[in-house]
């Protein structure tokens, strides 16, 4: 019976939890582990069939291997917070088993959004014999393996990516953040960059911006960052000469960020306060609405996808992969908005792969490394129906 342990109890924890326990047949027993204990019960009380839970501090590595060892998982899936990823990656090679997780590590004192420490594990895993699969969101995630079905299916040639995420969805508050306030904002105030001609250009936060009308959302204005899946996906799409990153934001976010940066409130620089050192962007974060909260009350859809350029039998073409995501709809089903959603079911379904043994090799490996089409069928088939519609092509 295959056996896996999940960390994190936020919003995309609880779509994970809730998914896995859909599927008896492929995990058998899960165990939800975080720091509070409290939130893991809550989330087992949700459910239709029991689970264990238990409490871990992920930045603890022994106390790790002892969850580990004590529930004895195939598989680690790590949703906690991306600064935790290294130490829960340590604790795998430790106790022997593989690792998955949706986001990329981060240091804690520089927002610095690289693979590289990740990376540097290959061949610890691979001498390990275990399996550390990378990114197993949605953007990083399912855009990687939308991009590989475009290498392997769609085009005999890539050329263009733009991955393009767009959230119409309103929580109705001034200003919130869809997924950890911490990890949201420092990408947003983030300068942009992108990957040109085998090198990278840089722009500074939120200064390159086009309009994109997407299916089934409409029009929104879209702005040029960096995101993580850029780096792996600049190395393993051949061809490939120029790959961008955008995000769709509403005016009043964008005010709002605006003014809590300019007064220092997004800053991850620590100060002192009344005899203690605290850092702004983790007060702030403590005042704003917690993610977890906002599904009951967000209403609209999300829309993300790749707009991809290339060749196909000596003709130009352009395609847009997307995948079309209702708020209110994925509260119904696992009491989470479509942002924790839209994330934690990519997760269930890349820990399914290595738990059926379609994606199950020694390493470290990025989704789009991997064959996209048992993934791609995984997603029709568990709540994230994916669309290929023909764009016209540039002059």
């Amino acid at each position: 019976m295959n056996k896996v342990l999940i960390i994190g109890a936020g919003g995309v924890g609880r779509v994970v939890t809730h998914k896995c326990a859909q599927l008896p047949e492929v995990f058998g027993e899960i165990c939800l582990a975080s720091r509070t204990q409290s939130k893991c019960d809550q989330i087992a009380s949700e459910l239709q069939r029991p689970i264990q839970t238990a409490s871990v501090d992920a930045d603890n590595v022994a106390e790790t291997v002892s969850l580990i060892r004590s529930f004895q998982p195939r598989l680690v899936i790590n949703v906690a917070l991306p600064y935790q990823d290294l130490s829960i990656m340590d604790a795998c090679l430790e106790a022997g088993v593989d690792y998955l997780d949706t986001a990329n590590y981060e240091p804690l004192d520089t927002a610095r959004f690289e693979y590289k420490w990740q990376w540097a594990y290959q061949d610890r895993f691979q001498s390990a014999g275990r399996m550390a699969l990378l990114g197993s969101g949605f953007d990083p995630g399912v855009t990687n393996v939308y991009c590989a079905h475009a290498q392997k299916h769609l085009f005999d040639e890539i050329e263009q990516i733009d991955i393009l995420d767009c959230n119409a969805g309103d929580h109705g508050y001034p200003f919130a953040t869809n997924f950890n306030p911490e990890i949201n904002i420092r990408e947003v105030t983030a300068n942009g960059r992108f990957w040109e001609e085998g090198e990278w250009k840089e722009t500074d936060p939120l200064s390159v911006n086009r309009d994109f009308d997407f299916p089934e959302v409409g029009v929104r204005r879209a702005y040029l960052m960096y995101h993580e899946e850029l780096e792996s996906l600049c190395q393993n799409i051949k061809g490939l000469k120029r790959i961008r990153f955008w995000m769709t934001f509403g005016e009043s976010y964008l005010t709002h960020l605006r003014v809590l940066e300019n007064v220092g409130m997004t800053s991850i620089e620590p100060i002192q306060f009344e005899g203690k050192e605290i850092v702004p962007l983790q007060f702030l974060k403590a005042l704003l609405p917690d993610p977890a909260s906002l599904g009951p009350r967000t209403k609209g859809k999300t829309c993300i996808g790749c707009l991809v350029d290339g060749v196909k039998d000596g003709k130009k073409r352009r395609v847009f992969i997307y995948n079309v995501c209702d708020h209110q709809e994925c509260y119904q089903e696992v009491k989470s908005q479509a942002i924790s959603y839209t994330t934690g079911v990519p997760a269930m379904i890349g820990a399914k792969q290595m738990l059926t043994g379609k994606w199950l090799q020694p390493g470290v490996f990025n989704m789009e490394q991997l064959d996209p089409d048992p993934f791609m069928a995984d997603l029709n088939q568990y709540g994230l129906p994916w669309k290929v519609i023909e764009m016209p092509v540039e002059a």
